[in-house]
C-alpha cells in the first residue's frame, strides 16, 4: 500500500519566543486534502508522538483548511500523533514535511526522522517539503556518507519572506542560507510567489502559496 509519512514539529513556539507556533495548518490541510482525494493513506508523526502543536487554523477565506480541521479524523491524528521511535521505514513510499517555524527548532536536528527519511529515499521513495519545511532534508545523510541535498536543487522560505513576515530577527536560524550552503543549489522567485523544484524525487516548494503544488507533485510522483 502507498502510505505517505508526515513528520510534525512538538516545538509550540517561534524558537524561544512566546509566540504560539508550531506546524502552520494550511501547508499540512492543504496537502491532506489532496491526499484524501487520491485516495492516498498517511500517518503523522513527531519526535515525542501525542498532541502536536499548529496554528494558522482561523485563516479568513480558506475553505480547505476549515474544512480538514474541523475533520474528526484530523483532529484525531494531530492530537495522537506516531511517535517516531515506532516508526518503520518499510511502510512508507514517501515523506512530506509541512512548514511552521516550529520545526527549526527539532525537526531540523532530529537523527531519527532523518534517518527513516534516507531509508525512504534509498528505496526508491519520494521526499516532499514547504515552507520551513525543507529545514527537516538538512539532516539527512545517506549510506555514502553524503548529505541528500549535497546533490539536490532546492527551495524553501527565503529571507524576504521572514522579513515580511516579521520573523528574521526571532527564528533560530536563516533557512534561506542553511539551504543554500548545504544544497547544490538553492533557488527562489519572488516573495510570496508559488515555486517548486523537484529534483530526482525530492520536491521542495518555497512558501505557504506552493503547498497545493507540492502536494499535486507529490501524488503525481506517487502515481508513477
Amino acid at each position: 500500500m502507498t502510505k505517505v509519512l508526515i513528520p510534525v514539529t512538538n516545538h509550540a513556539t517561534l524558537g524561544d519566543t512566546d509566540q504560539a507556533n508550531g506546524t502552520y495548518s494550511p501547508e499540512l490541510t492543504h496537502v491532506l486534502h489532496l491526499l484524501d482525494a487520491a485516495n492516498i493513506a498517511y500517518d503523522i508523526a513527531s519526535i515525542k508522538g501525542g498532541q502536536a502543536p499548529f496554528y494558522g487554523t482561523d485563516i479568513e477565506g480558506d475553505a480547505v483548511n476549515d474544512k480538514v480541521v474541523s475533520n474528526l479524523s484530523f483532529q484525531q491524528s494531530i492530537n495522537n500523533t506516531l511517535q517516531v521511535t515506532t516508526l518503520k521505514a518499510d511502510d512508507y513510499a514517501a515523506v512530506f514535511y509541512p512548514g511552521g517555524f516550529g520545526l527549526l527548532s527539532d525537526l531540523a536536528t532530529n537523527k531519527d526522522f532523518a534517518q527513516i527519511a534516507a531509508n525512504i529515499y534509498q528505496s526508491g521513495g519520494i521526499l516532499a517539503a514547504v515552507c520551513h519545511g525543507p529545514a527537516a532534508l538538512l539532516p539527512i545523510t545517506l549510506d555514502s556518507g553524503e548529505k541528500l541535498l549535497a546533490s539536490k536543487s532546492v527551495t524553501g522560505f527565503t529571507r524576504e519572506e521572514e522579513i515580511d513576515y516579521n520573523t528574521i530577527n526571532d527564528i533560530p536560524f536563516l533557512l534561506e542560507e542553511s539551504l543554500a550552503r548545504t544544497a547544490a543549489l538553492y533557488s527562489k522567485v519572488q516573495p510570496w510567489g508559488e515555486f517548486v523544484i523537484e529534483d530526482n524525487r525530492v520536491i521542495t516548494g518555497q512558501n505557504p502559496t506552493s503547498a497545493h503544488a507540492v502536494g499535486e507533485a507529490l501524488i503525481k510522483s506517487l502515481q508513477g
